[in-house]
């Protein structure tokens, strides 16, 4: 795909400089950091299976077994 975009000049003088300095091409270094941008910027989510669940009937509360947990020995820095 081709996309034509335009940017200011003291960016494109540093894209030039940083193209020559790491010898590949103005056209990869973007392709590379459109890639990375995209990356970080996805949308993390539960797939709809999970997000739907609406739970178990019969299954126990968590917090039934609460009174199961074992007492605190205390600070052990301290």
């Amino acid at each position: 795909m081709n996309i034509n975009i335009y940017i200011e000049n003291d960016l494109g003088q540093q894209l030039q400089e940083m193209s020559t300095t790491l010898g590949r091409t103005r056209n990869a270094l973007i392709r590379e950091a459109i890639s990375e941008w995209l990356e970080g910027h996805k949308t993390h989510e539960w797939p709809s299976c999970i997000q739907n669940f609406k739970g178990m009937e019969d299954a126990p509360r968590f917090e039934s077994y609460r009174s199961e947990l074992k007492k605190e020995k205390g600070d052990p820095f301290k």
